[in-house]
């Protein structure tokens, strides 16, 4: 395996980023109002249906991660990942009249697990495809700044539709079946223009391993003891926290804070994303010179001086706020790029250590599991929070505006700077990973 990956295998791999992220804006943001309002499901059998089914596909994490894993494969799980994911978006982006909450609960499950069953593989598989520091950063950095150009896409598959005189429905049904399409098309590419990396299991010597499939109980004994891999996670969740704050609080701060109305919000939110594609490459950049942890550091940092004068907006400062997007979204490219890059060399030093099999899937599952909590925390905290201050969206005078800006700002501000003193001594360093690879190769050749 060459420590660089070819620029056409890893456009290859970075593809299926794409359609893998397409749906997740609109099913997040748009498919419970449109069930509950639209469908006429109403809000409590729509919260109840997707919150059991995103409860379930949690659980479901750890399964698929260690099945990925003992299968020694990650190409069918993908393969069958994006197939469940892809009849379940159709299905709930086209659902039949009337609609039941039974419908949206089977569905909603079967494209969130479909969906984790190609996300988790896929993302271990990146971390098999190089094993490079430096060129682990350029997979990372590959695949996430193509999944946020899913993301951008997203929000114009709607807003097209609604231009052509279609509604909400029509373009939900058109994003599904044009994330078929491109979904087909990337996967096929992957599956048959990159050579999957066949592991071969080395016999267990460390001291969390043993000669036989370890439990699942046994696996996570073992990754709580970690501690690169516990002070990566616990950096990770909290840093979920810092950007699903404000991301929950948008609508709320450009509205009834910047008093901007919905183009507004689609102009700020475009100049986000594509800040954080365009400077992805400036932080791999950075990380020839600076370790990935140090790199990651300086931006959650910039993205807190970023933060620091938005409490002071108000009426009128959206060239402010849309410099704050643009700083706040530059940093999301190294928050994209670099923690699943350094993951993936924890993923070398857990081999290392424990002396038994890689189990990328394994980790890289709790990876997922915590930005799906720390996704969920951020709902949970910052509207109770909101509410607790007296801010109310619905009623002809919102309440006190202040409180959203400080919330929008001071929580991923903690946030951030907490998870800057967890990973800035981030032990595994450009040098302790280059020894641990050596003994790696030299252990394989051994064998």
């Amino acid at each position: 395996m060459t420590d660089a990956l070819p620029g056409r295998r890893l456009a290859l791999y970075a593809a299926p980023a794409l359609p893998l992220a397409l749906p997740v804006l609109p099913v997040a943001a748009l498919l419970p109002a449109h069930y509950a309002d639209t469908l006429g499901l109403g809000l409590d059998r729509v919260a109840l249906a997707l919150g059991a089914a995103r409860l379930l596909d949690l659980l479901a994490d750890p399964v698929i991660g260690a099945v990925s894993d003992r299968s020694g494969r990650r190409k069918p799980w993908i393969a069958l990942g994006g197939a469940l994911a892809g009849l379940g978006l159709l299905m709930l982006f086209s659902p039949p009249q009337p609609v039941g909450a039974l419908h949206l609960f089977g569905w909603s499950l079967l494209l969130y697990v479909g969906w984790s069953l190609a996300q988790i593989p896929y993302q271990a598989w990146g971390a098999e495809l190089a094993t490079g520091y430096d060129a682990r950063a350029r997979v990372s950095g590959a695949r996430e700044g193509v999944g946020v150009l899913g993301l951008i896409l997203a929000g114009a598959v709607p807003a097209t539709a609604a231009a052509l005189g279609g509604d909400l429905a029509d373009g939900l049904r058109a994003l599904a079946w044009i994330t078929l399409a491109v979904g087909a098309v990337a996967l096929s590419g992957l599956l048959w223009g990159v050579p999957e990396i066949r592991r071969e299991d080395p016999t267990p010597t460390g001291p969390h391993a043993t000669n036989h499939p370890a439990s699942m109980a046994v696996m996570l004994r073992a990754a709580l003891t970690n501690g690169p891999f516990r002070r990566l996670l616990a950096a990770w969740m909290v840093n979920g926290l810092a950007t699903g704050v404000p991301a929950t609080l948008f609508p709320f701060f450009v509205g009834s804070v910047l008093m901007a109305g919905d183009g507004a919000k689609g102009v700020f939110l475009l100049l986000y994303f594509l800040s954080a594609v365009a400077a992805v490459p400036l932080w791999l950049r950075l990380t020839a010179r600076l370790d990935k942890h140090r790199v990651w550091c300086l931006a959650m940092l910039m993205a807190c001086a970023a933060f620091a004068p938005v409490p002071w907006l108000g009426p009128g400062d959206g060239w402010a706020f849309a410099l704050v997007c643009v700083v706040t979204g530059a940093a999301l490219g190294a928050d994209l790029a670099l923690p699943a890059a350094m993951q993936a060399d924890v993923v070398d030093y857990t081999r290392w250590r424990d002396g038994g099999p890689a189990r990328a899937g394994w980790l890289f599952a709790l990876w997922t599991m915590a930005s799906k909590l720390a996704l969920a925390l951020s709902v949970a905290l910052a509207l109770p929070l909101l509410s607790a201050l007296g801010f109310d969206p619905g009623a002809e005078a919102a309440g006190p505006s202040a409180a959203v800006a400080v919330i929008y700002a001071g929580v991923p501000t903690v946030a951030k700077l907490i998870a800057v003193a967890l990973v800035w001594r981030h032990p595994l360093t450009r040098r302790r990973h280059a020894a641990i690879r050596h003994r790696l190769d030299r252990r394989s050749t051994i064998r």
